[in-house]
């Protein structure tokens, strides 16, 4: 391959890898993952659904990361497995500190193989969640009433969601339902599209720059060179 050919696919290449870099960086960062519709419509009749969940090694509230309006109602609803949903208060099983909002009321259903349990959100703010028996091993999850606030804002929740991160408020906000595992797009990617970009740039200034060397020079005779002879 002649040093030209190659330097020019540099180029090119460079301006292309640049290019969908870019396109990554312009993308919603951190807006995370899965974002799925909310199932149901808040009513008491037609609450919006959480399923609880056994697979596997795996246990874990589906959506991690919900959105309500106030006054909503939420159905916590036996998939697989037992578990409950218990609100992070000082006064429920295994909870050591209060994530939910001041003046709102805890909740916790207890452990149960079957069926659902509901709750109504009276209070605007954030909500964290366990289950009992499975709060070690990562089932938690996080409730947004209205706009986020309170304790769970400004506190990190005692135990780690299984798998992902859990997601913060405004992006539940933005997204109204996440799914689980909560993987946020990271969007970096600064230092590569630079990179690429000085090598398309240095790809280009130095193709031009043999092309005027071998011009004056008659390094390649024509018949060989891509370029004329000039007098």
């Amino acid at each position: 391959m002649k040093r030209r050919t190659f330097i020019a696919g540099l180029g090119t290449g460079a301006a292309g890898a640049t290019g969908t870099v870019a396109a990554q960086d312009s993308g919603d960062s951190g807006s995370g993952s899965g974002a799925n519709p909310r199932r149901g419509s808040g009513s008491k009749s037609d609450p919006y659904v959480v399923d609880m969940v056994t697979s596997g090694s795996s246990y874990y509230f589906d959506p991690v990361g919900l959105y309500v309006e106030k006054g909503s109602y939420v159905r916590w609803v036996i998939e697989s497995g037992g578990h409950s949903t218990t609100s992070y208060s000082k006064n429920n099983p295994n909870s050591s500190s209060s994530l939910i909002p001041d003046g709102a009321k805890s909740w916790d259903s207890g452990v149960i193989n079957q069926g659902h349990f509901d709750y109504q959100f009276t209070t605007e703010g954030t909500y964290d969640y366990y289950c009992i028996p499975h709060k070690t091993l990562g089932m938690v999850g996080r409730i947004v009433c209205g706009s986020p606030g309170g304790p769970a804002e400004n506190t990190e929740i005692p135990d780690d969601v299984g798998s992902g991160i859990m997601p913060d408020g405004k992006t539940i906000v933005k997204k109204q339902s996440l799914s689980y595992p909560y993987v946020p797009t990271t969007g970096h990617g600064g230092p590569p599209a630079l990179f690429w970009a000085g090598a398309g740039i240095f790809g280009a200034v130095s193709l031009y720059l043999f092309h005027i060397y071998d011009v004056k020079t008659g390094r390649y005779d024509e018949e060989h060179s891509e370029y004329p002879k000039t007098k």
